[in-house]
C-alpha cells in the first residue's frame, strides 16, 4: 500500500511573529523608563545641536568652575564644559553597547543553532564556549584592548567576545527543543536543504529571546564600556565618555564631587532603564509568564 506524503508547501511554518510595542507602557516604572531612556537616545542623537560648547575645547583659564549661566554644569580639570561632554558620551556609550548586542546576537545566533542542530559539532563549540566563558569578561576585553590598542571598534570586540557564548548557549537550548518539534522533522524526512530549515522552522522560534537577551548585552556592554575607561582601558582619555569623565573626574571628585555624579547619575539611568525595559519583553514574549498571569 502506497504511503501518501504531503507536499513540503503544507508542511507549518514557524511564522516571525510581530512583536508589540505595548510593555513598554505596561506598568508605571517601565513607563518612567522608556521615557528615560528615549530622551538619553534623542540627546545623543542630536548631540552637535544640544551641547553649548565643543566638547574637546581646552580652556586652562576656566578650569574646574561652578554652575553658571556659561557653563550650566561647569567645568573639568582642562577647561572643558561638562554638560557638552556628558552628551557627547551619550553617543559613544550607546553606540558600543548596541553594537555589542548586535555582533553578540549574530555570531552567537550561527554558533548556537549549528551546535543545536549538529550534534556531532555541538561537543566541540560548546567546549569552546565554555572555555570563554571561564574567564572574566573585564580581563578578557582588558586583554583584548591591550593586545589591539584602543578604539571604540576596538573596545566593541572586547565586549563582544565574553558575550557571544552566554548567546550561543541561549539559541543551543532553544533549537535543541524545536528540532524535536513534528514540522521539523517532516521538513527533515521530506529532504529540505539544511540552511531552509534553519531559517524558516528554527530560528523564528529564538527571536523572542535574542529580543530579550540583547537588551541585557546592551546594558552589560555599556557598563564594561564605563568600567574599561575608568580603569584607563578604554578608548583614548580626550574622547568624552561617561568612563572618562569620572575617571578624570576622580581626582577632584573632594572639590567638585559633580565630575563623577552627573555621569554616573545618567550611566545609572540608562542600564536601569534598559534592563527595566528587557525585563517588560521577556514578560511579555514569555508564554509561560502569559500563562501564569492568566492563572
Amino acid at each position: 500500500m502506497a504511503i501518501e506524503t504531503l507536499p513540503e508547501s503544507t508542511i507549518p511554518v514557524t511564522r516571525p511573529f510581530r512583536v508589540k510595542f505595548g510593555f513598554l507602557t505596561s506598568t508605571p516604572i517601565i513607563a518612567v523608563a522608556t521615557i528615560c531612556l528615549a530622551l538619553i537616545i534623542l540627546m545623543a542623537i542630536f548631540a552637535p545641536l544640544l551641547a553649548p560648547h565643543d566638547p574637546l575645547l581646552l580652556t586652562p583659564s576656566q578650569r574646574l568652575k561652578p554652575s553658571s549661566a556659561q557653563y550650566l554644569l561647569g567645568t573639568d580639570a582642562y577647561g572643558r564644559d561638562l554638560l557638552s561632554r556628558i552628551i557627547y558620551g551619550a553617543r559613544i556609550s550607546l553606540v558600543i553597547g548596541l553594537g555589542a548586542a548586535v555582533c553578540s546576537i549574530g555570531v552567537g545566533l550561527l554558533i548556537g543553532l549549528v551546535a543545536g542542530f549538529f550534534r556531532w559539532v555541538d561537543a566541540v563549540l560548546m567546549r569552546i564556549m565554555d572555555g570563554l566563558m571561564a574567564i572574566p569578561a573585564i580581563l578578557l576585553a582588558i586583554a583584548v584592548v591591550s593586545l589591539s590598542g584602543a578604539s571604540i571598534w576596538t573596545v566593541m570586540v572586547a565586549i563582544t567576545i565574553p558575550e557571544i557564548p552566554r548567546v550561543a548557549r541561549l539559541v543551543r537550548s532553544v533549537v535543541l527543543t524545536a528540532r524535536e518539534e513534528p514540522y521539523v522533522e517532516a521538513a527533515i524526512s521530506l529532504g529540505s536543504s539544511l540552511p531552509k530549515i534553519m531559517w524558516r522552522h528554527l530560528m523564528p522560534n529564538t527571536i523572542a529571546p535574542l529580543i530579550v537577551q540583547g537588551t541585557y548585552v546592551c546594558a552589560s556592554g555599556i557598563l564594561t564600556e564605563a568600567i574599561l575607561s575608568f580603569l584607563g582601558a578604554g578608548i583614548s582619555p580626550e574622547t568624552p565618555t561617561w568612563g572618562n569623565i569620572m575617571a578624570e573626574g576622580r581626582a577632584f571628585f573632594q572639590v567638585k564631587p559633580s565630575l563623577i555624579f552627573w555621569p554616573g547619575l545618567l550611566l545609572s539611568i540608562a542600564i536601569l532603564s534598559i534592563n527595566l525595559i528587557g525585563d517588560a519583553a521577556r514578560d511579555a514574549l514569555d508564554p509561560r509568564m502569559k500563562q501564569r498571569e492568566g492563572k
